[in-house]
């Protein structure tokens, strides 16, 4: 990580000017740190100390929860996105319960703890913010819990995977039918099969290794 020069703080505003004032633009250009984290690489995992929260100038995140050999893909990160789980763990100083994989090259913004509570006292843009992080994110892991509890494999995955084009705006999807079927609880050989009858059914377009949501 390096610390933020004058062209991340022009990311910043091109992204976030929209949300923030000035003053609090200002503000994060002088305290956060920059860092930039390859596909592949983890943003945090299950049980790090949290002494940031991420303000994602590009790229996509994967938030996930794992118990043992089995794990569970939530919900998204992407451009002008935060995670608001990631604040709540700050503020009461706790461990992370959740991991954050990066699935596209990410560039971002790492706030310090010291400084976020008080933004939510000083800048009611600050405050806004973070509450609507929570609604999204509530809202997406309820849509998750939903789909594990009500949806048939072949649509929790068909839903999957138009949930990754989305959060990457790319309809070519690369990834592995073991990577899927450890993000959705299941064997490689049942997501195969699924796969195969979405191609065949003209949904998506599968070949090694990647996937095209038609």
């Amino acid at each position: 990580m390096q610390k933020i020069d004058p062209s991340v703080c022009d990311k910043l505003r091109d992204e976030y000017s929209n949300l923030f004032e000035e003053a609090l633009l200002n503000e994060i250009c002088d305290v956060s740190e920059y860092a930039t984290i390859t596909k592949g690489n983890l943003l945090i995992d299950i049980g790090d100390e949290l002494k940031f929260i991420p303000l994602i100038l590009k790229g996509t995140i994967k938030i996930s929860r794992k118990e043992n050999d089995k794990e569970l893909a939530l919900y998204y990160l992407e451009q002008g996105d935060t995670c608001a789980i990631s604040f709540a763990n700050c503020l009461h100083t706790s461990k992370s319960v959740f991991k954050g994989l990066v699935e596209k090259d990410a560039e971002m913004l790492l706030l310090p703890v010291d400084r976020i509570e008080g933004w939510l006292v000083k800048y009611e843009s600050w405050r806004h913010y973070i509450i609507d992080s929570y609604h999204f994110r509530l809202l997406e892991m309820v849509d998750s819990i939903d789909a594990l509890a009500f949806l048939k494999m072949k649509e929790r995955l068909l839903k999957y995977l138009r949930n990754i084009a989305k959060s990457s705006k790319d309809s070519m999807i690369e990834i592995t039918h073991q990577e899927i079927s450890e993000d959705l609880n299941t064997s490689r050989v049942v997501i195969t099969r699924l796969i195969q009858e979405l191609h065949d059914e003209g949904d998506i377009f599968s070949t090694r290794n990647k996937i095209r949501v038609l």
